[in-house]
């Protein structure tokens, strides 16, 4: 199994490519069951979860070609892939498959709005709470699908189609958002989704949708509109920029210093976050290309934040953003609101000479001097890249284990990294 070794030397300086979002791509991927003609999408970036989700759309019958590199492109230049789902082969999505990704149980929504019926295992994905698919489940209930749990599995039938509704989220989610989104494109009359969630991940979903002939209203605001159309066509779609990349490369500029130009970077997309790295003295300047952070000899302060839904700081930034703190010259409080169970980098980063507390949602984070290389074993996606950024600035040698959590969402990790001045390479067992 894969290790990434780190030893702590110093700034970054130079210029990253933000590649396009993981979060972005696989509901966009997904969106291509609801039309038999080709959805074409541009800077997909190459990660573990973009070629599980392939694998998972070919067992429905979704055909995919990747387009070959053009001239001027680089290594880190997002591909182009056609997915055409011409014909739905299947309807069931196996344990097999959705295990490894929670994103994949999404193919329900289009499943169900294009063919009537749908049979998807229950989720797997990272352990970061239990994440309930109730909200899923009366969303659909709510267009009129009949649904049943058993043996593991969800399956959700509407033989005579869906039908627009009113319906209200009880609680903002991201995935139940996307997944009715998809599935009210397909039904009949007019649906109304109070309370959804705003994140740009599915203000882009939204977008491709209209590229593709539906008809959404209310895109960036709490409040969609869908008027049901009774098919979709064909569309090219670009997947916008990667806002928890940019949010975690700006942290390891923070951390280590230097000066670094995030390429195509969006501000609008991360906003809070960038407010609360400029508490910590790091400078961020916007630019044409993209976002420029730098931090040159300075202190990093102590700050305090909570998690929230878009538009407030990202679940996602905040184990990195709680490892940026770690060398605050003071005490800074983090809370986490989204997930339950989201502190489990906290033990890996004591390992490495972090002090923090843990009080419920709350964790206090005591800065410290120094920080000394360790072992360290990775939890989850995000709580990984937590163990890179601390191992940035660790005297010693870091070597975070079970990489392959990275892999699920950071592209080129180590090629991004070492080309603006970082010590850090990928060894196998």
């Amino acid at each position: 199994m894969d290790s990434i070794i780190i030893r702590g030397n110093g700034t970054l300086n130079g210029a990253i490519p933000i590649s396009g979002a993981k979060n972005a791509a696989l509901p966009l991927m997904i969106a291509s069951l609801l039309s038999s003609e080709p959805l074409v999408l541009e800077n997909v970036p190459r990660l573990a979860d973009v070629e599980a989700l392939k694998d998972i759309l070919s067992n429905h019958g979704v055909d995919y070609r990747v387009g070959g590199k053009r001239p001027g492109d680089a290594v880190t230049t997002g591909r182009r892939i056609s997915f055409r789902a011409e014909t739905i082969v299947d309807t069931t999505a196996p344990y097999d498959l959705v295990r490894k990704m929670r994103a994949s149980f999404w193919v329900i929504g289009p499943l169900l709005a294009r063919c009537g019926e749908a049979k998807v295992s229950l989720p797997g994905g990272c352990a970061i709470g239990t994440r309930p698919i109730d909200l899923f489940i009366e969303s659909l209930k709510a267009l009129g699908a009949e649904i049943d749990i058993d043996a593991g599995y969800v399956s959700a039938k509407a033989p005579n189609g869906l039908k627009g509704a009113h319906y209200t989220f009880p609680k903002v989610s991201v995935g139940a958002t996307h997944v009715m989104l998809m599935a009210a494109s397909l039904a009949q009359g007019d649906t109304i989704i109070e309370n959804a969630a705003r994140e740009p991940e599915v203000g882009d979903l939204a977008t491709c949708l209209n590229a593709m002939g539906a008809k959404i209203t209310g895109i960036g605001t709490s409040t969609l509109k869908i008027q049901g159309v009774t098919s979709l066509h064909g569309a090219t779609h670009p997947v916008l920029p990667d806002r928890i990349e940019t949010g975690t490369f700006a942290a390891c500029v923070a951390m280590t210093g230097g000066d670094v130009m995030l390429q195509n970077a969006r501000p609008e997309l991360l906003q809070n976050a960038l407010d609360v790295l400029k508490q910590t003295g790091t400078n961020v300047e916007i630019l044409n290309e993209g976002i420029r952070v730098s931090r040159n000899g300075g202190d990093i302060h102590p700050v305090d934040f909570t998690t929230e839904p878009f538009p407030g700081f990202p679940t996602d930034l905040q184990a990195q953003y709680m490892a940026l703190l770690t060398r605050a010259k003071g005490v800074s409080h983090v809370k986490e609101t989204i997930f339950e169970n989201r502190f489990m980098h906290v033990q890996e980063l004591a390992r490495l000479g972090a002090d923090i507390a843990i009080d419920g949602q709350m964790a206090t984070v005591t800065g410290v001097e120094r920080l000394s290389g360790a072992p360290v074993m990775a939890t989850d996606l995000r709580a990984s890249m937590s163990l890179v950024i601390a191992g940035l600035v660790a005297d010693g040698e870091t070597e975070v284990n079970r990489v392959y959590h990275l892999d699920r969402g950071f592209e080129l990790l180590e090629e991004k990294l070492s080309a603006v001045g970082a010590d850090i390479k990928r060894v196998s067992a």
